[in-house]
C-alpha cells in the first residue's frame, strides 16, 4: 500500500465479503449487515484480528429486501428489513399517478417514453418499475435472531412495520429504537419496542415531528419525505435524533411512552447535505458539552463543499452554537474521481474519548482529534485501495471495539480491520 494512503494506522487484515451498510463488534464477534440481496448478515470470529473467520452468513429469500443494518445485545441479534433500492422502486408509484392523470385528461395511457421522462429514469427501467408497482412491498420491518450459536443463527420473529420498512436503528438492553415509515406519517418516524420477549416485541412508544403527521390524508406541513427521522441514539435519558434535511432533535426519553422533544436545531441552510448522525461526546471539555454531527454525501456539485463533520456546543439547548467543521479535500484521495460518492457518511456510534473515526466514501477513514472542539485536527487516515474492479472505495461505516481496533466496512466490497497508532 502506498505510504500516502495510510497514516498512523496498521492494517491487520481484510475480508473480501460483499459490501456492507453497518459493522458492529461485540466481544470476539463481528457482525456485518450487507447492502444488497441475496446476502443478508455475516458473523465473523475476530478473536484473532489478523485472521478473521466467517462463521455464518444469513442469505435472503428474495431480491426485494435488504438487511444492511445490524445490532447485538448478548445472544440477541437484530437486523432491519427494508425495501432494496427503495427510492428507485418507489418511483413505480409515479406510473400509477401519470396513467391516472392522462386517462382523466386525454383518455389514454402514457407511452414508456413519457413515463421515463416523468420519473427521471431510462425507458429500459419502465418494465422493472411497472412490475414493482404491481407487486408492491409488504415485508418491511425487522428481524430478531438468537445467535447463541454464531454458526447457526435462529430466527425468532419477523416484525413488520410499514412502507419501506426499517432503516437505521439503535438497541440497548431494554428497547429497540426503530426508524420506519408508519401509516399516518410522511417519512420515517421513531417506534420503540420492548423486546423482553424477543419472539414477540411490543411497541411501547413513538415519536415524530408534528410536520410529518398526515392522518385522514390531511396534507402535512412538509411536502415529501426529505425531512424525516434518519435514526436516534440513546444517551442516558436523551435520544439524539438525526432528521435528514430537518437537522437534529433531542428527545426526552425518561418516559418512553410519552417522549417529548426538548431541543430542535436545523442548519439547512447553509448545509445542502442531509443530517446523517448526531451524538454528544462522552465527556465535557472545559465544562462545556459538545456534539458531533455528520452529513451524508449524495450528489456533489462542483464548487460546493462535500458533506463533512460539524461540531456544536450543546451546553444550553436553548442556545446551540456552531463551533467548527472538519472537511476532507478531494485532493486527499486518489479515488475521488467523481465516479462514486466522495464526502462524509458516518462516524463510529460508540464514542471513546475525544478521537472520532469517520467513514468518508471515496476518502476512506479519517481519525479526528476533537480535544479542542474549535480546531478539529486529523491525526490519522486510511484510504483503502479499491478491489473487485471498482474505481473507488466506498467506505460506509466504522466501529471501534473494546480493544481499540477499528473496523471499516465498504458498501461495495470488503471489511478492513485496523490498529490505530497515534504519533
Amino acid at each position: 500500500m502506498a505510504a500516502d494512503l495510510t497514516r498512523n494506522f496498521t492494517h491487520l487484515s481484510r475480508v473480501n465479503i460483499p459490501g456492507g451498510g453497518q459493522v458492529r463488534v461485540d466481544g470476539n464477534y463481528c457482525y456485518v449487515g450487507h447492502m444488497d440481496a441475496p446476502t443478508g448478515t455475516t458473523i465473523l470470529d475476530v478473536s484473532d484480528p489478523r485472521n478473521p473467520v466467517v462463521l455464518s452468513t444469513i442469505m435472503l429469500d428474495d431480491p426485494w429486501s435488504h438487511t444492511h443494518k445490524v445490532r447485538v445485545q448478548g445472544d440477541i441479534m437484530v437486523v432491519n428489513y427494508e425495501q432494496n433500492k427503495r427510492h428507485f422502486h418507489r418511483k413505480g408509484e409515479g406510473l400509477i399517478e401519470l396513467t391516472a392523470t392522462l386517462q382523466a385528461k386525454e383518455g389514454r395511457d402514457p407511452t414508456d417514453e413519457e413515463l421515463a421522462a416523468f420519473l427521471a429514469v431510462s425507458v429500459a427501467d419502465i418494465p422493472t418499475l411497472r412490475e414493482s408497482a404491481r407487486r408492491g412491498y409488504h415485508d418491511g420491518g425487522f428481524r430478531i435472531y438468537d445467535v447463541s450459536d454464531r454458526r447457526s443463527p435462529r430466527l425468532l420473529c419477523h416484525e413488520k412495520t410499514h412502507g419501506f420498512g426499517v432503516h437505521r436503528f439503535d438497541m440497548d438492553e431494554n428497547y429497540l429504537y426503530m426508524s420506519t415509515e408508519m401509516p399516518g406519517y410522511v417519512g420515517n418516524i421513531l417506534i420503540v419496542y420492548d423486546y423482553a420477549n424477543p419472539s414477540k416485541p411490543i411497541e411501547v412508544g413513538r415519536w415524530a415531528m408534528p410536520e410529518q403527521e398526515n392522518f385522514d390524508n390531511a396534507r402535512p406541513t412538509w411536502k415529501g419525505y426529505a425531512k424525516r427521522l434518519h435514526h436516534t441514539q440513546r444517551v442516558g435519558n436523551e435520544l439524539w435524533a438525526s432528521c435528514w434535511h430537518a437537522g437534529f432533535r433531542v428527545i426526552d426519553a425518561t418516559d418512553i411512552g410519552a417522549m417529548k422533544t426538548i431541543c430542535s436545531f436545523d442548519y439547512h441552510p447553509p448545509s445542502k447535505h442531509p443530517t446523517h448522525t448526531v451524538k454528544p461526546l462522552a465527556q465535557l471539555i472545559d465544562g462545556r458539552r459538545y456534539a458531533v454531527c455528520v452529513d451524508e454525501e449524495h450528489a456533489h456539485k462542483k464548487g460546493q463543499l462535500p458533506a463533512h463533520l460539524w461540531i456544536f456546543d450543546v451546553t444550553d439547548f436553548s442556545d446551540i452554537r456552531f463551533v467548527s467543521t472538519f472537511h476532507m479535500s478531494e485532493l486527499d484521495s486518489p479515488w475521488a474521481t467523481g465516479a462514486f460518492r466522495f464526502g462524509a457518511h458516518q462516524f463510529q456510534e460508540v464514542i471513546h474519548g475525544t478521537t472520532i473515526f469517520c467513514a468518508w466514501f471515496a476518502g476512506g477513514l479519517q481519525a479526528i482529534d476533537l480535544s479542542n472542539p474549535a480546531d478539529p485536527t486529523e491525526i490519522g487516515h486510511f484510504i483503502p485501495t479499491p478491489t473487485g474492479g471498482h474505481p473507488a472505495p466506498q467506505s460506509n461505516d466504522v466501529f471501534v471495539d473494546d480493544r481499540g481496533l477499528v473496523y471499516l466496512i465498504d458498501r461495495l466490497e470488503g471489511l478492513d480491520i485496523l490498529e490505530f497508532n497515534p504519533a
